[in-house]
């Protein structure tokens, strides 16, 4: 038979921006060819191994840090998250006047460089590697009154599809988005709607990723919670489903952090704002905004750390993901500088 091109439009999503790309695909009676980037298994650890590899981490610092993991659902389909736990001191873990935050990465299967993100900084936690220019000294005086709570891949499950080598997944291993499953203006579709994308599931928290991350941010009651994405570079707050950041104090608050953290570590060149309005698209059931409106976090963000807006539309590797050691490294080091400023000026923004 003959050969023949199709040209497709795409729209690929981060953690809520859509991003429409044209591409050509060859396809025969047999085979459809793609140009795509494969992972680059030099700089990024499969979902298992990277979990491994924080367990181990942990295991040599019990003195700061614990792991513990949550599992939920039913016979048909089941999760598990790890969560592993930074305190200087553990008699004083649950002390109520600490500053307690909440870190969620790996939530869209495809963002691999969000969890490795998430080990960088426990590596930090731990204090094994740090970024440059970090003063140990002063590391330890910002966290002497903060706990953290951080999931490396929020989306195990999902995650194991994409190192099995389906690239351009990003819901869950039952082909739900983990960032419509919240109960905030959940359900809505905009006009795009690509249930490939953003199937939201048949009700607020159906999956056991969300019934997991739900109760802990309950339980924990966090000040401080960022969702780790990539996709773009965006430093984003409440709202994700309306074209609208929340009134008074706090919100200008929030909104200040944002613009130190921009000028700090992203040239100024990130997104910043409401996700609703930077990146001009809405997003209904996301976990920011119930964290916002229902958990009533006070300081509620996703960060969106990296991406290639030239990278092809089947290059979903490519598009989310760094795939030189450079950029890798100038990702990590950047980002995770800019959570340990965080740390640092979360509680002046509280106060």
């Amino acid at each position: 038979m003959a050969a023949s091109y199709h040209l497709f439009f795409i729209i690929y999503l981060s953690g809520f921006a859509a991003f429409p790309i044209f591409s050509f695909v060859y396809a025969n009676a047999n085979t459809t060819q793609h140009s795509w980037t494969p992972i680059k298994h030099h700089l990024y650890h499969s979902g298992e191994g990277l979990i491994e590899k924080i367990k181990s981490l942990v295991h040599r610092h019990p003195d700061k840090l614990t792991v513990e993991t949550i599992q939920a659902g039913t016979k048909d389909y089941k999760a598990d998250i790890t969560v592993v736990t930074y305190s200087q001191n553990w008699e004083q873990s649950d002390d109520k006047s600490k500053l307690r935050i909440l870190l969620s990465f790996g939530q869209h299967a495809r963002e691999l460089i969000s969890s490795e993100l998430a080990l960088q900084i426990l590596s930090a936690l731990g204090e094994e590697q740090f970024p440059p220019e970090m003063d140990p000294a002063s590391l330890h005086d910002t966290l002497e009154n903060v706990v953290i709570k951080i999931v490396p891949i929020e989306n195990l499950n999902g995650r194991k599809i994409v190192d099995a080598g389906e690239l351009c997944e990003r819901r869950n291993g039952r082909g739900v988005d983990l960032n419509r499953n919240w109960a905030v203006d959940w359900g809505k579709k905009e006009k795009d709607y690509d249930p490939a994308e953003e199937y939201p599931g048949t009700a607020p928290f159906s999956e056991p990723e969300t019934q997991i991350m739900q109760e802990l941010a309950v339980s924990f009651n966090p000040h401080i919670w960022v969702n780790v994405h990539s996709g773009t570079d965006g430093l984003f707050m409440p709202y994700d489903h309306k074209k609208s950041t929340p009134d008074g104090l706090p919100s200008q608050r929030m909104r200040e952090l944002l613009d130190e953290l921009n000028v700090l570590y992203c040239s100024k060149r990130c997104l910043v704002g409401s996700g609703g309005t930077a990146v001009g698209y809405l997003a209904h059931g996301t976990a920011t905004d119930y964290m916002y409106d229902v958990v009533r976090v006070p300081m509620a963000f996703t960060f969106e750390i990296y991406g290639d807006d030239k990278a092809s539309g089947a290059d979903c590797f490519k598009m989310f993901n760094p795939i030189d050691q450079t950029t890798f490294k100038r990702v990590m080091d950047q980002w995770c500088a800019s959570f340990f400023t965080l740390f640092k000026l979360g509680p002046v923004c509280l106060m």
